[in-house]
């Protein structure tokens, strides 16, 4: 039977390994200050080591390696291209580990400060603004500064931390989470339905006031597919038009019109009765709303612990909608 008065042979090379890897990390900053400072003397005063000190370690490393990382004269010190290649592959994992580091310690402690969150409309007045109490109450810490409209705005100049956007996204170095997919979906009040004509195929539309949503000065047309693809085009008229998707929804809710909203927007008031879903064998389309609900935020070493906790609490909410529309 193995003593247990010294440790185990597994723990020992654990213990070996752990120093190993350790030792290689300092080399790797080592390197990278090197390479940075431009000298050795530099990175020796930065790092709080001799120059001597440096120059032993950046030899050791590069015997290590096999390879010579360092192209070096009494006047100058440059990267040789095996030098390039490891210095890109260190910075890579020595951000990984702090970003790892700063992510764990943030998990222990409590999120506050401010969030400054920019939301289109509709999203921001139907989805977040109704469910914020619950998300500050979880977070006393937490206060969100809160602005919404409808155009789209520089992160970076506006300092927002998180912006819900609704539609295609366009390509950016902006990073996006999807809260939700999004089709659009035509409904109306049972009190608007209620004595007029049925509506069972789009062509019958025409017949009927709809509520539309201005994307440009000409005429509203709302394209419709069929199971087999086939394509139908039916120009529609109402009451309303307005660039504003609240006033949609509530113009729709009071019985004004037919209106073609995304499905998310409308799935409670259908699930509760206060709107009627027509034409579900038909799938409408339009570009301004292909793809979904995005949060969206700047790309940067790690995501601080307010942003993170508000970006998994919109996730929550839309995932809540989905679940419950299927129970």
């Amino acid at each position: 039977m193995q003593s247990l008065a010294g440790p185990l042979p597994i723990f020992a090379g654990s213990e070996k390994k752990s120093g190993h890897a350790m030792e290689t990390l300092r080399t790797m900053r080592l390197f990278a200050a090197v390479a940075h400072q431009g000298s050795l003397s530099a990175a020796g005063r930065q790092l709080g080591l001799s120059p001597a000190s440096v120059s032993r370690q950046i030899t050791a490393l590069e015997e290590q390696l096999g390879a010579r990382l360092l192209n070096r004269t009494s006047r100058s010190m440059t990267l040789t291209s095996t030098g390039e290649t490891y210095l890109r592959h260190a910075e890579a994992i020595l951000q990984q580990i702090e970003e790892m580091q700063v992510e764990v310690s943030q998990r222990e402690q409590q999120p506050s400060g401010t969030i400054r969150v920019h939301s289109r409309l509709l999203v921001g007045t139907l989805v977040l603004v109704p469910n914020l109490p619950r998300f500050l109450q979880a977070h006393p810490a937490i206060s969100v500064d809160l602005s919404m409209s409808n155009h789209a705005i520089d992160l970076a100049e506006r300092n927002i931390d998180v912006d819900i956007r609704i539609g295609k996204l366009a390509e950016s170095a902006l990073v996006a989470r999807r809260l939700a997919q999004s089709e659009r979906v035509v409904c109306a009040a049972p009190s608007y339905l209620a004595g007029r004509p049925p509506i069972t195929v789009p062509s019958d539309l025409a017949a009927h006031g709809c509520l539309t949503y201005r994307l440009s000065m000409g005429r509203t047309v709302w394209r419709f597919a069929d199971s087999a693809g086939r394509t139908t085009e039916v120009p529609v008229t109402g009451a309303l038009v307005t660039d504003n998707g609240p006033a949609l929804h509530a113009s729709a809710l009071a019985g004004l019109g037919v209106v073609l909203m995304p499905d998310w927007s409308v799935r409670e008031d259908i699930r509760a009765g206060r709107l009627v879903r027509l034409l579900p064998e038909y799938r409408a389309s339009h570009l301004e709303f292909e793809n979904g609900v995005f949060a969206v935020y700047q790309r940067s070493r790690h995501l601080s612990a307010r942003v993170r906790v508000f970006i998994d609490f919109l996730v929550g909410l839309f995932r809540e909608a989905e679940r419950a529309e299927e129970s």
